[in-house]
């Protein structure tokens, strides 16, 4: 996976008077000439081998569940302080955080049931920390000399399957998932996680846009709870 080397980066109150000094931060990264062709095989193989590797943050080689900092998703902040358990990391830092941010009671009541019974959809299966893109999306996606490269992120470390909760607007193939999935098999119950997954970024998205989102986020939400 080509992804841009950091060259430096810091707080934008470090930098001398007179020269962009303010609130903030900046980074500076590798130039990456973006939008050449690439194997959508190639991109599920390699995707399945970033959450497959072993993590390089010492927290979450303990098992742990989350981020050093909190960050964004899209404009909505993203809580990712550190959790044993992904389950109830998922439930309290993502589908809890967002259900609030909606501020709609049909919402939450759906999303109470669904969250007081979330350890349903992951009976038997074993998560364990991966590094995650978190955002993962067709406009986060490109090419770069014929491998695939992926940017802009919303990184913490998670479940491998999360990072298909973008999935509706990513257009990975049917040759995407295939290599995926020959690296990583699917796990029993995958598509109803799968379906979790996208759940948090409709919820997202309607938190961020409304409009036809909220109808997403709660076809999503009754046809899991009727699954409890």
């Amino acid at each position: 996976m080509r992804i841009p080397k950091i060259y430096h980066f810091g707080n934008l109150s470090a930098v001398p008077e007179g020269k962009g000094q303010g609130k903030g931060s900046f980074i500076v990264m590798e130039y990456l000439d973006f939008g050449g062709s690439y194997s959508q095989a190639d991109l599920g193989q390699r995707l399945a081998e970033m959450h497959k590797a072993e993590p390089a943050d010492e927290t979450t080689k303990k098992g742990m569940f989350g981020f050093p900092i909190d960050n964004t998703i899209g404009g909505t902040s993203q809580p990712n302080g550190w959790m044993d358990n992904w389950v109830d990391f998922y439930r309290e830092r993502r589908l809890q955080h967002q259900l609030k941010l909606t501020r709609d009671p049909k919402l939450q009541q759906m999303g109470k049931k669904l969250c007081d019974n979330l350890e349903h959809f992951f009976q038997g299966v074993d998560v364990k920390p991966s590094v995650l893109h978190g955002d993962l999306w067709s406009g986060n996606i490109s090419g770069v000399d014929g491998e695939p490269s992926i940017f802009d992120p919303a990184v913490y470390y998670g479940h491998s399957e999360a990072d298909f909760g973008m999935s509706w607007c990513a257009g990975f193939s049917s040759a995407f998932y295939d290599a995926y999935h020959r690296v990583l098999p699917k796990a029993p119950g995958f598509e109803d996680r799968k379906q979790l997954y996208l759940l948090y970024h409709y919820l997202n998205h309607y938190n961020l846009f409304g409009g036809g989102y909220y109808s997403s986020a709660e076809g999503i939400l009754r046809s899991l709870t009727n699954k409890i």
